[in-house]
């Protein structure tokens, strides 16, 4: 029988045990005390390095990730560390509108992997969260690393240009687009475009590559940077230019390790706790906004004896 408590769960998903690791991850998407046991301990191991994939819908994200996978299964490995006994991947698909759960349908495209004892997938929802990523994301990967995960792919819901949330959880950002895709106005305006640490081209093999190729290189003409993302040009349902795309983030990795990347490392973990700030201060607001005394300063403000700031201020004092 599995155990239920975290510490027992850590131990037994070190060992390899998925049903173990697939229970310490509902752990930190369900909340209350045992999320925060959880991740209690999970931040006291490194995080794994994540691969973020992102970009419009349609754009070939699940098939690219899953090519990856293979990729970085029979020989990827950074500077000549040991190869990747094991990857996990993290699919941040839609919510349901009736459980809030994810709807499973990036999975259809990894079925290849879904059996490998080598290759851990989860899928979870978004909640309604804008940013293309669940909060619980941040934790899972520390769960991830924790479980002896040295390589995480994190592929988000495709939902435009609000899909920049990844930035603040990734190591190195991958935007996908498609030959014919925007025109070169659209691609300097894109918030999306402005995350990416390297581009990639997928579908190359339609028409329209070329005009994309020299929109992207123009929008990238207008800013300065320190790392000049590359654009690569990929055929995931063939696998063409995914050996290139890897060899693209392992260059980026060793970028980041010869400038300062526990600067990198301090600023994602300020935006992770500036997160978690915020959703306990949105709890907060919730549970003010019931009770008596946010009932009399309803009233109070439909009888136009105070005004919604003074009511706020009223109720954060008395909380």
């Amino acid at each position: 029988m599995i155990p239920r408590e975290p510490l027992e769960l850590f131990e037994l998903a070190r060992g390899g045990s998925r049903t173990a690791l697939a229970r310490l991850l509902t752990y930190v998407e369900s909340g209350g005390a045992t999320q925060l046991d959880t991740v209690a301990l999970a931040y006291e191991a490194r995080s794994p390095y994540v691969v973020g994939v992102t970009g419009p819908p349609g754009g070939g994200k699940s098939t690219l990730t899953d090519r990856l996978i293979t990729l970085t299964l029979d020989c990827g490995s950074f500077d000549g560390d040991d190869p990747f006994d094991q990857v996990g991947v993290l699919c941040v698909d839609p919510s349901s509108p009736f459980t809030g759960g994810a709807i499973l349908g990036d999975r259809i495209r990894m079925q290849d992997h879904a059996t490998n004892e080598h290759v851990f997938i989860r899928s979870m929802a978004t909640r309604g969260h804008l940013g293309g990523l669940s909060l619980a994301v941040p934790d899972a990967l520390r769960v991830l690393g924790a479980a002896n995960f040295r390589l995480a792919l994190v592929e988000t819901v495709g939902v435009g240009q609000m899909e920049v949330d990844i930035a603040s959880a990734a190591d190195t950002t991958v935007v996908v687009t498609n030959p014919g895709w925007g025109d070169a106005m659209q691609a300097s305006k894109a918030g999306l475009l402005e995350v990416a640490d390297i581009f990639v081209i997928n579908k190359a093999d339609r028409p329209g590559l070329r005009e994309t190729r020299r929109d992207l290189e123009q929008m990238l003409e207008l800013g300065e940077h320190a790392w000049r993302p590359p654009i690569i040009e990929t055929t995931a349902t063939s696998g063409a230019g995914t050996a290139e795309l890897w060899d693209a983030i392992v260059e980026h990795r060793a970028h980041l390790l010869e400038g300062n990347y526990e600067v990198h490392r301090r600023a994602r973990l300020r935006r992770e706790l500036d997160k978690v700030l915020s959703a306990m201060l949105r709890s907060k607001v919730t549970e003010l906004a019931h009770g008596v005394s946010y009932d009399a300063q309803l009233d109070a403000l439909l009888a136009g004896t105070t005004d919604p700031y003074h009511a706020a201020e009223k109720l954060l004092a008395e909380s």
